[in-house]
């Protein structure tokens, strides 16, 4: 039954189920590897440099999180739309416009979850310090701009602004050390494997 499914498809339409579904797994292990302390992007070096400053406390414009979210939001609403809409353009008009709005809420989701983590009773300063984590974005090398990180604090995963004074960038995935706290959203780090024997 799938098969002959499948086989009355048209070309745009497999690759749009197939899009789709690709984006959602990878949503779900994405989540999964937020809620267990990871994080699914830091398997995939798809951001662009850090200086890029498209940011929103939580989630980057450019992050392959969004692209997957966005391909969520534009394929599942293309698929379950497509019957009642017949007129392709406008189909697609549809679906763009529920893709960017997933991923401004999921971006104005992290923003939200980001200020009231960091609106709580955490001293920043005494907590990250010395904390461990991965690049989120990637950081530019010699301080020559921010990049993210995520660290964990009292059992939460957080993210933060991050600077480092090695001399080449620390790529997306790279295990860092907290060595400094410059402001109450920027800490100065480290490669871990700078430093391991």
């Amino acid at each position: 039954m799938i098969t002959l499914w499948w086989a009355g498809l048209t070309p745009v339409m497999k690759i749009l189920w197939v899009a789709t579904l690709a984006a959602t797994l990878i949503f779900i292990i994405q989540s999964i590897l937020t809620f267990v302390g990871a994080d699914a992007d830091a398997s995939a070096d798809f951001d662009i440099d850090g200086d890029a400053d498209m940011s929103m406390d939580g989630a980057s414009l450019y992050s392959f999180r969004n692209f997957v979210n966005f391909i969520l939001g534009f394929g599942w609403s293309a698929i379950l739309l497509q019957p009642s809409i017949p007129s392709w353009p406008v189909l697609i008009l549809v679906s763009v416009i529920i893709g960017v709005a997933l991923v401004a809420g999921v971006m104005y989701l992290f923003k939200w979850l980001a200020s009231m983590q960091q609106s709580g009773n955490i001293n920043l300063e005494k907590s990250a310090a010395g904390a461990e984590g991965t690049v989120y974005l990637t950081i530019p090398g010699a301080r020559a701009g921010k990049g993210k990180v995520q660290i964990t604090i009292s059992g939460a995963v957080r993210e933060y602004d991050a600077v480092y004074e090695g001399e080449s960038a620390l790529k997306t995935g790279t295990p860092i050390r907290v060595v400094d706290v410059i402001d109450s959203n920027t800490l100065l780090v480290e490669d871990i494997n700078t430093y391991t024997v």
